[in-house]
């Protein structure tokens, strides 16, 4: 009988170490941290194991993470805008093991919130009893499209990219318009009143005269 007690001693001590040995070998955890639904990285997210003394680590801006743990550790994942993840490290992991987490975005849904202009309500029944509502639309139309209101909007609203396209190639046409102009009445030869002037000569016969003193 005593034989037999050592040797199931034996066994349970070397299937206790074996078993401990298992539970505790180490890997290397590396990973992807996606968004549900839109598998956007998700960065800078919080990697903590909770199964050894809440050893902290962080993912880099792409969701990255990598760092050296145990089979059977439970590691959480732990963003601000999205609902924690646990993920166990299974027994069955090689020495090395990738994992892609999903981390699904928090939805916080606030309480509709009625803003008031005044401070109480009897203010507000001052303020509504006040109202002016002797105008009828077609007045209200008139009186806010008037030209003084119309002048009022235009030192305050700016000007629209198409107003801005408008006005530029107004100037522009105006600009060349005026450069023909010129163009045009500096040469004698195209100008009227430099013709008018030498026809009048002639007929008056400034150059014949001219030609006669020579």
């Amino acid at each position: 009988m005593g034989r037999v007690s050592y040797l199931f001693i034996l066994i349970f001590v070397f299937y206790g170490v074996t078993l401990y040995g298992q539970e505790r070998k180490i890997i290397q955890f590396s990973g992807l941290i996606t968004s549900v639904g839109g598998e956007l990285p998700v960065p800078f997210v919080t990697v903590t194991n909770k199964s050894y003394n809440n050893t902290a680590y962080a993912a880099d801006n792409e969701g990255f993470f990598s760092f050296v743990a145990h089979v059977g550790d439970t590691i959480r994942f732990t963003s601000v805008g999205f609902e924690p993840v646990d993920y166990v490290i299974p027994h069955t992991a090689s020495d090395k093991l990738t994992a892609k987490i999903n981390m699904k975005s928090l939805v916080i849904e606030l309480p509709a919130v009625m803003p008031f202009p005044w401070a109480s309500i009897e203010e507000f029944n001052m303020a509504f009893l006040a109202l002016d509502v002797s105008d009828d639309d077609a007045s209200r139309i008139r009186r806010n499209l008037s030209p003084e209101a119309l002048a009022a909007l235009s030192r305050v609203v700016p000007r629209s990219a198409e107003e801005i396209q408008t006005f530029n190639s107004m100037q522009r046409h105006i600009n060349m318009t005026n450069r023909n102009v010129n163009q045009r009445f500096a040469n004698p030869l195209l100008s009227p009143f430099a013709w008018g002037s030498f026809i009048n000569s002639i007929v008056k016969g400034d150059y014949s005269r001219k030609r006669l003193q020579y």
